[in-house]
């Protein structure tokens, strides 16, 4: 065998080689497999299911306040606010799309007068405690069905009890938070 001869065989394994990475390529490509695939991939929504065969049940987990509120930092909670304000007022009367939250914290629920809240507000007893306020900014349309309110919610505790901190400082007087 000469040269020549070894140069063709070598030139047909490399035209292979070269084929099939790029058959692998655009296959990936054009049929969705590859690196980013296979339940890697963002959702663009989520949508929630009920009664499903798969459906598992919500493991509860215990908050401390107590340390979450020794490590809480208003001014973290005032940067958190910027997701309210836009709804919300903190000055004393000066409703917004929202209610007012000036002197929130141990407020009755529902009992900015003149201010139309949803019909669930009227129905909910108590007042805005710091676990009542902590469980309704983590999921406002769970804690009040039926809420016009279109916030999604905080999930992480932290973001909470530093919004709540920041809330109860903001009037000047602020409520013992326990």
């Amino acid at each position: 065998m000469d040269s020549g001869e070894l140069n063709k065989i070598f030139g047909g394994v490399l035209a292979a080689f070269l084929t099939l990475l790029l058959l692998n390529f655009f296959g990936g490509k054009i049929y969705g497999t590859g690196e980013g695939y296979h339940g890697k991939e963002q959702l663009a929504f989520a949508l929630e299911v009920e009664g499903g065969a798969g459906d598992e049940e919500e493991v509860e987990v215990a908050i401390d306040y107590g340390a979450l509120l020794a490590s809480a930092d208003a001014a973290a909670g005032q940067k958190v606010f910027n997701k309210c304000k836009a709804c919300h007022k903190i000055e004393d009367g000066a409703d917004g799309v929202g209610p007012n939250l000036w002197n929130i914290v141990n407020r009755d629920i529902g009992s900015v007068s003149g201010y139309g809240y949803s019909g669930i507000f009227a129905e909910l007893p108590g007042n805005w405690t710091l676990e009542a306020l902590s469980a309704f900014l983590e999921n406002p349309k769970a804690y009040a069905k039926g809420t016009k309110m279109a916030f999604g919610g905080l999930k992480k505790p932290e973001d909470r009890v530093n919004l709540i901190v920041y809330l109860n400082e903001a009037d000047g007087s602020p409520e013992a938070l326990q």
